[in-house]
């Protein structure tokens, strides 16, 4: 018991000089935890990335995971130290920084690899995590630091482009859009329900973005059947399996809201958040909405991005990073309209960030 009370003795100065670190400027948000794929992870969190790296882009983003959506938002809380799972050190103070358990590739559905921990594999991580503050902190002091904190969830966007690029079975083609798109979210919902019963209280789920629209699925589509593309470059049937995830995930969420009245969940579309950039390019101060900034052949689609000297000089202008990622600019007007709901009203519901950030739970 005397080593458990020095511990408890120095939680306070531990998170006080993590607060000082992160410049919490007074929100109600302890920490900020990340569960996800390469829209939270550039391969900072994937076990010998780019060794077994399966696509064929080895830079998902322009620079470091600082330039991602749930990065983006952390700093507008004033949450600037958030570590990846595999770069921490295990200590206490690491994990009340935050962490980002996200992993490249990591898919709903699939058990996951040596390189990328799915769904379930980051749930674990994150149960391990959490029982490092009941273990070390008072359990009042644990429960209450939980609470307050956010997680962050955005997953599926693998799981699609493995069905559409050929790695998934026909059967589920065969079965359609709605049962897919339902198994995943079933699962999206049990890992929400699991981390409530964690006692955690304030959770974001990302929608997927328009994967029709990405360079490298419409590279494909352009071979197999180029009548399928709209007008804005966008291969219609794709979306319309993506758009089925989306609706059904705010659906769940909206319910579970209704469900855990002591809980506050939000549903952030960047689904349609992107394709109004995507029609309104110059609105949003983008020249380029086919073409991938960093990849060669047609569109920038054929090989991804393996060096960074491919790049573009202007990435501002492309809406598209690499095959499959948006760029720091697409993610910054993101984040915006995330926080406030401007210049994209509604991107998140029923409220957002910036409400879920200083409400009191």
């Amino acid at each position: 018991m005397g080593m458990l009370s020095i511990v408890h003795g120095q939680y306070k100065e531990v998170l006080t000089s993590n607060a000082s670190a992160n410049g919490r400027n007074g929100s109600h948000v302890s920490a900020f935890y990340v569960l996800g794929d390469s829209s939270v992870d550039c391969g900072d969190n994937t076990l010998f990335y780019p060794l077994f790296h399966g696509r064929l882009s080895l830079y998902s983003c322009n620079g470091s995971d600082s330039t991602l959506l749930p990065q983006l938002l952390a700093e507008k809380i004033g949450l600037t130290s958030i570590r990846p799972f595999y770069g921490q050190n295990g200590s206490l103070e690491e994990v009340l920084g935050g962490l980002n358990f996200g992993s490249t590739q990591a898919t709903i559905m699939n058990q996951g690899s040596y390189s990328h921990q799915s769904l379930n594999q980051q749930l674990r991580q994150v149960s391990e995590s959490m029982q490092l503050l009941q273990l070390q902190l008072k359990e009042d002091t644990a429960l209450q630091f939980t609470r307050s904190s956010i997680f962050f969830l955005s997953f599926g966007k693998e799981d699609y482009i493995d069905l559409f690029l050929g790695n998934s079975s026909n059967q589920m083609f065969n079965q359609g859009a709605h049962h897919f798109a339902t198994i995943l979210v079933n699962q999206m919902i049990n890992a929400v329900r699991y981390l409530y019963n964690a006692n955690v209280r304030k959770i974001i789920c990302l929608g997927i973005l328009p994967l029709g629209c990405t360079p490298r699925i419409a590279w494909e589509s352009n071979y197999t059947s180029p009548e399928d593309y709209g007008g804005n470059g966008c291969v219609e049937h794709v979306n319309e399996w993506v758009l089925e995830y989306n609706i059904l995930m705010d659906e769940h969420m909206a319910k579970l809201n209704t469900e855990f009245s002591d809980a506050k969940l939000v549903f952030c579309d960047v689904y349609n958040g992107t394709m109004e950039i995507i029609n309104n390019p110059m609105l949003y101060g983008f020249e380029d909405v086919e073409s991938a900034c960093c990849g060669l052949g047609l569109n920038g689609a054929v090989i991804g991005c393996i060096s960074m000297d491919m790049s573009c000089h202007q990435a501002s202008t492309h809406v598209w990073w690499d095959m499959f990622n948006p760029t720091p600019a697409v993610n910054s007007i993101l984040a915006d309209a995330a926080w406030s709901g401007q210049p994209i009203p509604g991107l998140c519901r029923p409220i957002t960030i910036h409400e879920l950030v200083n409400m009191t739970i």
